[in-house]
């Protein structure tokens, strides 16, 4: 098959200016084999963004491939709507055994932005069905990224993305988060007086704990978790901590909330939660929050959502295995080492005179260029070093590193000296 011409025929990508997409030559990617992918001429790329932040231990570890088919010798797929499968509950287990403390249910979905929309319709139902109807909204953060339905997009905040949809969409409260300076009183400011005026009618604050990723990889300071923590505690608002992006090892610890030991009301993960592997995403509430939905049938408290693939046997037995390789392969220990490994290489582009910032939270990494006239794009030093053997994706004017946490430090070398080497050809 002419792989590229079937491409231009019959594909539409995601995030993808299709005009643009059929005047080039694709990159069709044919197998994989660690941090590797690998094309259909033969050669090999070091996977720079985890094939968009989801892989974890590399492609085809064996220990999640024999979960995989082991799984399918048993079921492939059974419904969670009037019956249960062991697989299903077993991820639920392993998931709740790593969660931060006291979120112990866990309701499965297929991608990052429909765990959301299920913890926004959590939010919103917990507070009608404990008697309080008039909160309504809730509390985001600017420049905030949450996925792409239409209940995500209104808690983002993103415009190049979201502008498009405005009619479609909720309002919602802001709090800044891209200021000049970022401390906690300026960070924490605004929130608190939101919170101070509205809490009656707000359900929730919303946020992605240490870094908002498709704004850039902008980082928080230590203790603004925690702060926002105590601002919803104090109004008596839930929190909702969205780590789709962070969650799985990538800002250090398995979580981004256990950084600073907050427990949020509502989580939301997915990306690595198979290792990369299938299709899975899941919404974690607090026993209130579940208890709230509890009553006679005819009530109708129940969470009226649902999904035909929740909870698939195939991606369940993924999800499981993925947390096994944490615990036998201390893979949290691994990436602290290769993210020092990062950090030091950081240190030295930073220094170039087209890098404006570097910003890193454990091995999420924005390297953001001069933006000005004649300077070099960060989508050409993407497309410069796809030539030099590495993958990698922009983020506007910035340069992503996200790479599986199983990276050697012999590919960190390669990932930074290849990055470092397109800015420097491209100046």
């Amino acid at each position: 098959m002419d792989y590229a011409a079937a491409d231009r025929t019959h594909v539409w990508h995601p995030f993808t200016q299709q005009r643009t997409w059929t005047e080039a030559e694709p990159l069709v990617i044919a197998s994989a084999e660690g941090n590797w992918l690998v094309d259909t001429g033969g050669r090999r790329y070091l996977d720079g963004v985890a094939s968009l932040w989801c892989n974890v231990h590399g492609h085809r570890h064996p220990h999640i491939d024999a979960a995989v088919t082991a799984q399918l010798a048993q079921v492939a797929h059974s419904t969670l709507l009037g019956l249960t499968s062991t697989a299903a509950v077993e991820a639920a287990a392993a998931l709740t055994a790593v969660a931060p403390t006291r979120l112990t249910r866990v309701f499965f979905s297929e991608n990052g932005a429909a765990a959301v929309e299920v913890a926004l319709k959590m939010a919103f139902g917990y507070w009608r069905n404990v008697g309080e109807a008039s909160r309504r909204s809730f509390l985001a953060l600017d420049e905030a990224y949450h996925g792409d339905t239409l209940g995500a997009v209104s808690v983002g905040g993103i415009d190049l993305f979201h502008a498009a949809y405005a009619p479609l969409l909720f309002e919602c409260f802001r709090a800044p988060t891209n200021l000049p300076r970022r401390s906690l009183d300026a960070l924490l400011g605004p929130m608190d007086a939101t919170l101070s005026a509205h809490a009656h009618e707000i359900c929730a604050v919303v946020i992605e704990p240490r870094c908002q990723g498709a704004a850039g990889m902008i980082t928080f300071p230590d203790g603004y978790l925690r702060g926002v923590r105590e601002l919803c505690d104090r109004y008596d608002v839930l929190m909702i901590c969205d780590e789709v992006a962070t969650g799985f090892g990538r800002t250090g610890t398995m979580f981004a909330c256990d950084s600073e030991a907050v427990t949020p009301d509502l989580m939301t993960v997915g990306k690595g939660i198979t290792g990369g592997y299938l299709p899975m995403s899941a919404t974690f509430a607090t026993e209130a929050v579940y208890e709230s939905f509890l009553g006679d049938p005819a009530e109708g408290r129940q969470l009226f959502h649902g999904h035909t693939y929740s909870g698939n046997a195939l991606a369940a037995a993924a999800c499981i295995a993925n947390l096994e390789v944490f615990r036998d392969e201390d893979t949290l220990a691994h990436a602290e080492v290769a993210a020092a490994a990062m950090a030091a290489r950081l240190d030295t582009i930073a220094e170039h005179d087209q890098v404006v910032d570097v910003r890193r939270a454990g091995m999420m990494v924005g390297i953001e260029l001069d933006a000005r006239a004649g300077a070099p794009g960060a989508a050409a030093v993407c497309a410069r070093v796809r030539d030099l053997g590495v993958i990698l994706r922009p983020l506007g004017p910035v340069i992503v590193w996200m790479p599986p946490l199983s990276i050697t430090l012999d590919e960190v070398e390669l990932l930074a000296d290849a990055t470092e080497k397109a800015i420097g050809e491209l100046v």
